[in-house]
């Protein structure tokens, strides 16, 4: 229940107080975001993967910084539940005009959950839902850009329009021959839609922002003619012999942006005062992603992870199938279920491990959080951590309660009709690889395994190696890819020593079942990597024409000493073929 009067001053200082340890964060956000365009205009890829890495970190940071100040200044965990109350009720009227409403309540949300005791975790105290509506937000300052500018080129003026949809983002530096890239997106609209009419509503919309990653820039927008709708995004590259840029492909359809916003890649750096309104622009141009992944892609992980809470409560609500140890070989490590309903498993970090497994569970913790703040290149699932989660005891099937206070006693708790898990991450559910090639068609095994082993060199070209590559620990997406998925093993490949095995010295080696050669903690030999993965004679036909390379320690070696000489990988969130200079 609410209060009816606001009458304790505090309240409304702590209110402020909150609001500000959140303004700071975004400020800092925001300006990590618009640096990227200088370190894209200077070809200082290895400055925004930092960036990427870093500011992940903010948001954490500037939690903990408002938790000691309310607590240093209003101790703030002795307080009674009406002051918080009303602390609540102040915060929303804070919220009024803010730009950034919804990642303010995501902040208050995430201070009060470290003050307050978890039974308070319900609407009276924290943003259970959103308070403030997010709708036409938009940034009226003077001299504000809008969220997108809308183009209206005339029937012969087209090229001319392209050509300026490019040069607004005043890059700093020339393109090497914009004019022909201009002539190749124009090839691409007309190979992807046709001989066009134009109607009386034909506009480019363009977000008035930029979308930096790794080592390039895109440009997203959508076409509009009259009630057709196609969205759109083109990549911009820098050269870095000229250090000038290009064009490199043409994206067009709600299938190449799912691809390019995938939940396999590093976070997008986007400078934006107003958000939601880019989500909203971003949803109108892939209705089936949800708000929450489209907020994660925008390095907003925080608000992502807060929303995807909400639809995992409202379908719990909704449905009646219980969760269940989830299909497939189990972990050693992991246990895993999931609800057959819910496209996405739960994975808790077990207590105990076989011997052949040395590592602990602050190990494997760091191998996750190492994922997230890496470039995960469209192969590396990006995984949702949750603490103090409360389950409805009753939706758990009897095998898994079993199995749970079996392998992970220490992280449930009952507490009335809930199960309480104290640690899980939630990823993407995918079709484990092993169990798809058991039924899968000639073709279909051989797009698989030349996937895997792209995989694995996309991997080792953002300085990954997986360590445990058993086909098992892959899945396969909606769209066709691989992606990794058990991060237990994973290490920077520039800390792994390649090795071929030696040659036997005599007869007694030869023929030992044993390991006879001295291995040193984290050598490698990936010609002993065969036996273990190439045992069907189909696949292993497929991989040897393919990925045979990848059993060879010299491939290995050399990336490693091109990442240690600084040499960034191109990683494209497209298929090669469509490159313009590939055509």
């Amino acid at each position: 229940m609410f209060p009816t009067q606001l009458t304790d001053s505090r309240a409304f200082d702590i209110a402020q107080a909150l609001l500000g340890g959140f303004d700071r964060h975004y400020k800092l956000f925001r300006a990590t975001s618009a640096e990227a365009k200088a370190r894209f205009e200077r070809g200082d890829w290895a400055g925004q993967q930092r960036a990427q890495a870093l500011r992940i970190e903010f948001y954490d940071t500037r939690v903990a910084e408002a938790t000691a100040l309310l607590e240093e200044r209003f101790a703030a965990s002795t307080l009674p539940m009406e002051v918080w109350q009303q602390v609540k009720l102040h915060f929303i009227g804070l919220l009024t005009n803010h730009h950034q409403p919804e990642l303010a309540e995501t902040f208050f949300n995430s201070v009060c959950t470290r003050i307050l005791h978890h039974a308070y975790f319900h609407n009276d105290f924290i943003f259970v839902r959103p308070a403030i509506s997010t709708e036409y937000i938009e940034n009226d300052e003077p001299g504000a850009l809008p969220t997108y500018r809308a183009y209206y080129p005339a029937p012969d003026k087209l090229r001319d329009t392209v050509k300026r949809v490019i040069t607004n983002f005043q890059l700093s530096g020339e393109f090497i021959d914009l004019q022909r890239d201009v002539d190749c997106v124009l090839d691409a609209v007309l190979q992807r839609l046709g001989e066009f009419r134009r109607r009386a509503n034909f506009q480019l919309q363009v977000l008035s922002s930029l979308f930096y990653r790794n080592k390039g820039a895109y440009v997203v927008g959508k076409i509009i003619n009259g009630f057709s709708e196609t969205p759109f995004a083109l990549p911009i590259l820098r050269d870095d012999a000229s250090g000038r840029f290009f064009i490199d492909a043409a994206l067009f359809g709600e299938d190449d942006l799912l691809v390019l916003f995938s939940f396999a890649r590093a976070y997008f750096l986007v400078d934006m005062e107003v958000p939601s309104a880019y989500v909203q622009f971003l949803r109108s141009l892939m209705p089936r992603k949800p708000r929450s992944e489209i907020y994660s892609a925008l390095g907003l992980q925080k608000q992502g992870k807060n929303l995807f809470y909400r639809d995992f409560l409202y379908h719990l609500r909704h449905s009646s199938d219980r969760f269940r140890i989830a299909p497939g070989i189990k972990g050693m490590v992991m246990l895993v279920f999931d609800l057959p309903s819910w496209p996405f498993v739960f994975k808790v970090i077990k207590d105990f491990y076989p011997p052949a497994k040395d590592t602990t569970r602050e190990l494997i913790q760091s191998k996750y959080l190492l994922v997230k703040s890496h470039d995960r290149v469209g192969r590396m699932a990006d995984t949702l951590e949750y603490t103090r989660v409360a389950f409805p005891r009753h939706r758990f099937e009897d095998e898994l309660i079993a199995e749970l206070k079996h392998y992970c006693a220490s992280l449930i708790e009952e507490s009335g009709d809930d199960l309480v898990l104290k640690h899980v991450y939630i990823e993407r559910r995918m079709v484990p690889l092993n169990i798809y090639l058991q039924d899968a068609t000639p073709e279909q095994v051989e797009r698989a395994v030349i996937e895997y082993g792209n995989a694995i060199k996309d991997l080792v070209a953002a300085n990954i190696f997986p360590g445990d590559m058993l086909w098992k620990n892959f899945g396969v997406t909606r769209h066709g890819k691989v992606v990794f998925y058990d991060y237990d093993e994973i290490e920077y490949l520039s800390d792994c020593n390649f090795r071929r095995v030696p040659a036997p010295r005599n007869e007694e080696e030869e023929m030992s079942g044993e390991v006879w050669y001295a291995v040193a903690p984290r050598d490698v030999f990936p010609e002993t990597f065969a036996p273990f993965l190439l045992g069907n004679p189909q696949v292993r036909e497929v991989f040897m024409r393919h990925h045979a390379d990848l059993l060879d320690a010299a491939f290995w070696q050399s990336h490693k000493e091109r990442i240690l000489a600084g040499h960034v990988h191109d990683v494209f969130p497209y298929d090669p073929a469509r490159r313009f200079a590939a055509g």
